[in-house]
């Protein structure tokens, strides 16, 4: 019986060559995205699963509100950690890490700066699962200079020798001795932190320090199975008024009542370790996390993609159920009953699913690597998406076939085998409803693809308030030690240098900046926070800024050692305006030069973007204290030659360091890239759904022409031109786009505003995207449709009129 329904079901498709076609490529390609995009969302939802503790491992973060200024952290204060160990039974065990980069690495006189160094308290690798190789987990960081490296980077260092026992040099706070203890795996791809080596916290004198006032380190707590956070959180407001209350009444002379009744607030909240990739919108994470939107908005494609590759399905199947009405009543009459000729039918639909599920295959993996390159990832096909895949074939195989089966084996063999089928207004309704749902699809995508596009390029060319052109900034120029300034006099001589400036502080990319805490002198109830910037006299000019009232940083002052330069944001918080603020002093607290430190202010800088365009500028305060990291404004002649020069000049000095550079117009980009890597990702999947729905929509006409043609035969005998036939094929399907576009039109202004409203600095969704969009579609629905028209138009009256 299966051989038979098999045999019919390859002789039906071998029969209807141009929709078995139609139906195979549309499905091809709706399954092999649908797939890929599976894999991706997949990968993001999977982030730190890998840990067999996942479940009961959460993240403190910080938050607070000081005058306004919101402060939300993934850091938190030293004894955090073991305070809330020792405070709440629900907590296990508690961990902390302190990240410090990309520091220099030395072993037997080579230097490594790519590596990324953190400390971690002894019991990291008894609440984090990664396998340890060589060495210990409970113990390996149990001694002050003890570390842990990754696999990878154990063979970097060493090659093919045992590493334990091991001496290396990091160069964090002066050139610590480190003896290698263990190695573990290489860190997942799919962790929210991926460091190459792990030296102990014990080294560190800081990690016991009992400040509840400022800190820099991630801490995790491993909670009893079955906690309940909100309950477990309830418990922190009476942790912070035991320990941070005193310290606050000390460096504020305020309690922490009064320092609330002001309007501010501070606190502890937990994170479950699963929703740090997708869901955290904390500062000072150690890497870019993911984007839960942009997996939903990939995962809606996914569905709406193969739902319009099974909506050509169904349509072309119910609009060609005249040719199969004899075939069913013949079958009916010989004794067939409704179940089988269901089952027939699916197994058509299971069988032409299969032939598109083979090229699928291939479309994966050719499309793979392309859609790892633009989006990032390292996906791969394996044995559990291969069974997957299977299982998406048959779910797409009886999915798009079950409609299709019920409606033609529910036929009444008497009317069929008389000729009295007519096509019921039902099923005609149904077709024409779901090809209002295919281009409502594709015209939401195409407007989603313009938006997109345009906040890109509203980002690219905004007035950041500096100029991002024409900058080369050098990052591990402290490498040169005293030859730092000599290098950049020497560079300076060059005519293609137009200015430099020493700062390792940069507003575009990955940067180096200290959040700040200052208040107004004799005010120190409006305490504002904000960002500390590192600079010279030469940054602010170097960088194109504007100080719009006082003055620059300047080597005539000797006072500039104690001054300090506001940005607009900064002077309004603290309760002045860009023109009082100058000659105040402000109270900078926990500097890097003490506490309660006074600074005199020299000037405003106008705002300028220092942080993604997705948050509003906040306080900067900028101090005279240049730092390693030189950046050079250079001309736009002979970039080559000018690159060429500077690692010659860097060479010369014999540093253990290669020389490296970045654009800080590519920094600036970088900043963007999941935006950009989800417009180009969302214009691909928009041209898919167009081109599987249109291939669809040329289906169905190739079908009206075939239903009509006695009767345009019959129009052209009678006078009708090719235009006025190409018309009446037409416009039906054409007020179905049209529809389309008119309901899609409000859902994408809804959905696009909610994604633009994550920008702090956007665009307004401009009346032309939808004009654009809807005669888009028109169009590419009129090629289609006119094209098969036409041929059916300008095709002889005698021919079909002849069989009558």
């Amino acid at each position: 019986m299966i051989r038979n329904y098999l045999k019919s079901a390859w002789r039906n498709i071998r029969k209807n060559k141009l929709f078995s076609f139609i139906n195979i490529l549309g499905l091809s390609i709706g399954i092999a995205t649908c797939f890929i995009i599976m894999l991706y969302v997949q990968d993001e939802l999977s982030y730190d699963r890998f840990n067999k503790n996942a479940d009961n491992i959460v993240r403190v973060v910080f938050h607070a509100n000081l005058n306004g200024g919101k402060i939300d952290e993934s850091v938190s204060m030293p004894p955090v950690a073991q305070t809330m160990k020792k405070d709440f039974p629900e907590v296990r065990d508690a961990t902390r890490i302190l990240s410090f980069g990309n520091p220099q690495i030395i072993y037997n006189h080579t230097v490594f700066k790519d590596d990324r160094f953190a400390l971690v308290d002894p019991n990291f690798f008894s609440i984090f699962t990664l396998p340890m190789i060589k060495g210990d987990p409970k113990t390996a960081l149990a001694q002050p200079d003890a570390i842990v490296l990754t696999q990878e980077t154990a063979e970097k260092y060493f090659g093919k020798a045992d590493p334990i026992g091991k001496v290396i040099q990091i160069n964090t706070d002066g050139n610590r001795v480190y003896k290698v203890t263990g190695v573990i795996k290489n860190i997942p791809a799919n962790s929210h932190f991926h460091f190459d080596a792990f030296g102990s916290m014990t080294s560190w004198a800081n990690a016991t320090t009992d400040t509840w006032l400022s800190g820099g380190y991630h801490t995790y707590l491993l909670l009893n199975p079955g906690t309940d956070l909100k309950k477990l959180e309830a418990k922190f407001p009476a942790m912070v008024e035991k320990y941070m209350g005193p310290q606050i009444q000390q460096q504020m002379g305020l309690s922490l009542k009064e320092f609330i009744t002001k309007g501010n607030s501070l606190g502890f909240a937990l994170q479950p370790l699963k929703d740090i990739h997708l869901n955290s919108n904390t500062s000072t994470e150690f890497e870019p996390g993911g984007n839960a939107t942009y997996v939903y908005i990939f995962g809606g494609v996914a569905i709406f993609m193969l739902i319009v590759a099974c909506i050509n399905f169904i349509n072309l199947s119910t609009a060609g159920a005249s040719k199969r009405a004899k075939e069913v009543g013949i079958r009916k009459v010989a004794g067939s009953a409704k179940s089988q000729l269901i089952i027939q039918f699916l197994s058509e639909s299971i069988l032409l699913t299969f032939f598109a599920l083979f090229i699928a295959f291939a479309l994966v993996q050719l499309a793979l690597p392309a859609f790892n390159n633009i989006s990032g990832k390292h996906l791969s096909f394996d044995v559990k998406p291969i069974l997957a895949f299977i299982g998406l074939g048959l779910l797409v195989g009886v999915g798009a076939g079950i409609y299709p089966a019920i409606y033609l084996s529910s036929f009444k063999p008497i009317a069929v085998l008389k000729g009295k089928l007519t096509t019921s207004h039902k099923s005609f309704g149904l077709r024409s409803g779901l090809v209002v749902f295919q281009f409502f699809i594709s015209v939401a995508l195409i407007i989603g693809t313009l938006v997109v596009y345009q906040q890109m390029k509203y980002m690219q060319n905004k007035d950041l308030g500096y100029n991002k052109e024409q900058l080369i900034t050098i990052p591990n120029s402290y490498a040169l030690g005293k030859n730092e300034k000599v290098y950049e006099q020497q560079m300076r001589q060059d005519p293609r240098i137009v200015n430099a400036t020493a700062s390792n502080y940069k507003p575009a990319g990955p940067t180096s900046y200290n959040n700040a805490l200052a208040y107004a002198q004799g005010n120190d109830h409006n305490i504002v926070d904000g960002v500390e910037y590192h600079v010279d006299e030469n940054y602010i000019p170097t960088l194109g800024m504007k100080v719009i009232n006082g003055r620059n940083f300047s080597k005539d002052f000797a006072t500039d050692s104690t001054a300090i330069i506001l940005n607009e944001t900064a002077a309004h918080a603290l309760g002045w305006n860009d023109i009082s603020a100058v000659g105040k002093t402000v109270i900078r607290q926990n500097s890097d030069r003490g506490n309660n430190v006074p600074f005199h202010v020299i000037g405003v800088v106008k705002n300028f973007n220092f942080k993604s365009l997705h948050e509003a500028i906040s306080p900067l305060y900028m101090t005279l204290q240049p730092e390693g990291g030189l950046i050079f404004k250079i001309k736009t002649t002979d970039v080559a030659g000018l690159l060429a020069t500077m690692k010659k000049n860097w060479d010369s000095y014999n540093t253990d360091q290669p020389f490296s550079y970045n654009f800080m117009d590519d920094l600036f980009n970088k900043t963007y890239s999941a935006e950009q890597k989800t417009g180009t990702i969302l214009n691909i999947f928009s041209i898919l759904i167009i081109l599987v729905a249109c291939l669809g929509l040329f289906g169905l006409v190739t079908y009206t022409a075939e239903q009509r043609t006695k009767e345009i035969g019959i129009r052209k005998v009678l006078g009708a031109s090719v235009t006025q036939v190409t018309q009446m094929l037409s416009k039906e399907f054409l007020k179905l786009v049209l529809i389309a576009s008119l309901i899609a039109f409000p859902v994408a202004w809804w959905a696009m505003n909610k994604w633009l409203q994550s920008f702090a600095y956007r665009i307004h969704i401009s009346w032309w995207i939808f004009i654009v969009a809807g005669f888009t579609a028109l169009l590419i629905a009129l090629i289609t449709v006119v094209f098969q028209a036409i041929k059916a138009a300008v095709a002889n009256p005698v021919k079909s009129l002849r069989s009558e």
